[in-house]
């Protein structure tokens, strides 16, 4: 029943991920969320975030940002790593997830998603046929709506780990 919303992987943090594994496993197109994934929400991107960027391009990945966020937020942090990205994407519309693949140049064969988020990032990454990564939030403080999703998450991951 929940397995549409259970991600391919589930991490402590985006910054976890074995980029260098991934990328010889043939990935070359990596689409991330921003807020509670690579930062505290709204917060702009700091000096790890700047350095994973820059090991990303040295290794020969396409990256691009998608989020429901608008634009300044998105283009703020978008500035400090400079990546493609994608704003009020609609996430869990297949079409944001698409659009970045189209950006980037790559296909869902050799892409995957990196996100905070089940119902949104998740769900839509695997309605586009990616590999998703689930991180767990970055930071506790999060907008209302995004908290009470925050429960019914804990109902599919318990039957995520428990399927494990």
């Amino acid at each position: 029943m929940f397995r549409k919303f259970y991600p391919c992987e589930y991490l402590d943090s985006a910054y976890q991920i074995e980029f260098d594994r991934m990328y010889q496993e043939g990935y070359r197109g990596i689409i991330f969320d921003v807020d509670n994934t690579l930062v505290p929400h709204g917060a702009p991107a700091d000096e790890r975030a700047k350095k994973l960027f820059v090991h990303l391009k040295e290794l020969g990945y396409q990256c691009c940002l998608l989020s429901n966020n608008k634009e300044p937020r998105v283009k703020m942090f978008h500035d400090a790593v400079q990546v493609q990205y994608i704003f009020k994407a609609g996430k869990p519309k297949v079409s944001g997830y698409e659009r970045a693949m189209e950006l980037m140049g790559t296909d869902k064969s050799n892409t995957f998603f990196v996100g905070d988020q089940i119902f949104t990032d998740v769900y839509g990454a695997n309605r586009a046929g990616i590999w998703t990564i689930l991180t767990k939030p970055i930071h506790p403080k999060e907008e209302i709506q995004i908290v009470f999703k925050r429960y019914l998450e804990r109902i599919v991951l318990f039957f995520y780990k428990r399927g494990k």
